[in-house]
């Protein structure tokens, strides 16, 4: 590492995202197609070399959250079909067009619009509908007496001149839950209502949608019954969480530090904003360049440890906004310059996570721009990239 990257880095190793893909790939059976969600940045590790790696890797779809999001992959030379899950403008319909990206329908108002400016720009959308069935989100209605009309409604969305329905999914709110009989019956719940939505509607239409799906990472792990016709794991795919360790899946993401100083402090010293810690004895403080602004949470302050090459250090005092510090009092092996790891196979972010009363994914879509992403494919760095705009 030379240069900024001595600071704070991820390691992102692509080796362990294509074994976990072909992991996942046998284990959902050859007849089901792969969309792999590459949404947030690929949950922080590079939506762009993310879906390279999934595009080579014979992956049927992308997903992601918005039209930038799309674009972005387009640019960035990924050809794959993208289905966009959240909100997209009606002026954006022409470039989603000629970009051959999918868009997520969630209720009446969109359908129309959608429809009117594919007819303006001469095209057809390309859509998959969304479904509500318990996530209370976005999505058609169909729960309870909403079923009727909701399924009429979904009717009528792919009745809509301009729209080619492609695809019907929903999304699943405690699948991830195996353990819990509530979160099992709700699971079940919502299959139930998803396959009875599926079923009249197909009915109605007098054809079958070419993609049914509803198969998040928890689902993949814990209920392969769901799989349909595509499953979209997302968490599972970098490797993170029970499911993922239950499946011998790999963390992709390494969060590397350095240790920038290191300062010998007497009893009773009190440490960084708040004085939240004081020493107890004569202590062996290092600081690290790795704060809230590069993603490491402040209520993790006093709370967790960072791992050295000799073992555990505790994180003392109040976390700051570029850096933190580390007691090295027991490790007198580390000195400045250091690596340390904040999350990786010897500190797992499911630890971090769980202190932070939190989940992996959420701690992957904070490391920040400013730290930068170092690409590992087969064993040797092939690439870096920092965010920040220079």
């Amino acid at each position: 590492m030379e240069s900024t990257l001595r600071r704070t880095w991820a390691v992102i190793d692509l080796d362990a995202l294509r074994e976990n893909y072909e992991k996942l790939r046998r284990h959902i059976g050859p007849d089901v197609k792969f969309l792999g969600v590459v949404k947030a940045d690929a949950y922080g590790h590079g939506a762009i070399q993310v879906s390279r790696v999934l595009q080579e890797s014979g992956a049927d779809y992308l997903a992601v959250s918005s039209a930038d999001e799309a674009m972005e992959l387009r640019r960035g030379g990924i050809t794959m079909p993208i289905l966009i899950l959240g909100h997209t403008p009606k002026e954006q319909v022409e470039k989603l067009i000629e970009n051959n990206i999918t868009q997520a329908v969630t209720c009446k108002a969109k359908a129309l619009e959608y429809s009117a400016e594919a007819l303006r720009c001469g095209g057809t959308l390309k859509i998959h509908i969304k479904v509500d069935t318990g996530m209370s989100r976005l999505g058609y209605l169909v729960s309870g007496d909403h079923f009727d009309g909701g399924v009429e409604g979904i009717c009528e969305a792919c009745r809509l001149p301009g729209l080619e329905a492609e695809g019907i999914f929903t999304h699943f709110a405690v699948s991830d839950e195996p353990e819990n009989p509530d979160s099992r019956a709700y699971t079940e719940e919502q299959f139930a209502l998803f396959t009875a939505v599926i079923q009249k509607a197909e009915q109605k239409l007098g054809r079958k949608f070419s993609l049914r799906h509803c198969a998040n990472t928890g689902s993949v792990a814990y209920w392969p019954e769901m799989k349909l016709d595509m499953v979209r794991p997302g968490l599972l795919l970098y490797g993170y969480g029970d499911g993922a360790q239950k499946l011998g899946l790999r963390p992709v993401m390494r969060l590397m530090t350095s240790v920038s100083t290191i300062k010998v402090y007497e009893p009773g010293t009190s440490v960084s904003y708040g004085r939240l810690f004081r020493t107890e004895r004569t202590t062996r403080m290092g600081v690290v360049p790795y704060g809230y602004a590069d993603g490491f949470f402040r209520c993790l302050s006093n709370r967790c440890s960072l791992m050295t090459e000799y073992g555990p250090a505790p994180q003392r005092g109040r976390i700051c906004m570029d850096m933190s510090m580390i007691d090295l009092t027991d490790l007198p092996q580390v000195d400045v310059g250091d690596e340390v790891e904040v999350f990786g196979p010897g500190n797992p972010v499911e630890r971090l996570a769980d202190l932070a009363g939190t989940i992996p994914c959420e701690l992957t879509c904070a490391v920040s721009k400013r730290v930068p992403r170092v690409y590992i494919e087969n064993g040797k760095e092939t690439e870096r990239e920092l965010l920040l705009r220079f």
